[in-house]
């Protein structure tokens, strides 16, 4: 949470830079594929109820902003892919980025491992134009952090 607070701090700032957060989710009582699910504003989770998924209303906003971008940077799935009741907004929005990198030219960059795996499941990686397992790593990297490994090797040839 520190460093997500760090990156919209930083996009803030920044002019030309977005950072999208959704505005409504499908919801369920549980995580199982068998769970009660119902779409509701994202300020509107019932008590002990989960966010699943996005919804279909952040749906369309993603994948509009993603046909409008230069860059893409995708860090997190945006439900419980691995269930395919929960598994449609993840899997719409991998399908938009990878047509949206190969006909328009968007820049893709999808980190951390739980991504990576969302974007192969859905048969999106390998048009991506770099994919990362290094979830953090990726969101050190752009909080402006040096990543130790880079450090590493930047002063190995000293």
């Amino acid at each position: 949470v520190p460093v997500a607070k760090n990156v919209l701090a930083a996009a803030e700032k920044q002019q030309g830079l977005e950072i999208l957060l959704p505005v409504d989710c499908l919801v369920a009582d549980r995580v199982a594929s068998d769970a009660q699910s119902r779409v509701v504003a994202r300020d509107q989770i019932p008590a002990a109820w989960e966010g699943v998924d996005i919804g279909p209303e952040t749906r369309q906003l993603f994948q509009s902003r993603i046909e409008e971008a230069g860059t893409v940077i995708w860090n997190g799935p945006l439900g419980v892919f691995e269930i395919e009741a929960f598994a449609e907004g993840t899997r719409a929005i991998a399908e938009t980025l990878e047509r949206a990198t190969w006909e328009s030219g968007v820049i893709s960059i999808i980190g951390g491992g739980d991504t990576a795996a969302a974007v192969t499941q859905a048969g999106a990686a390998a048009k991506m134009s770099h994919v990362s397992t290094g979830g953090g790593a990726s969101l050190e990297c752009l909080a402006g952090r040096v990543l130790p490994g880079v450090a590493a090797l930047a002063t190995a040839g000293d």
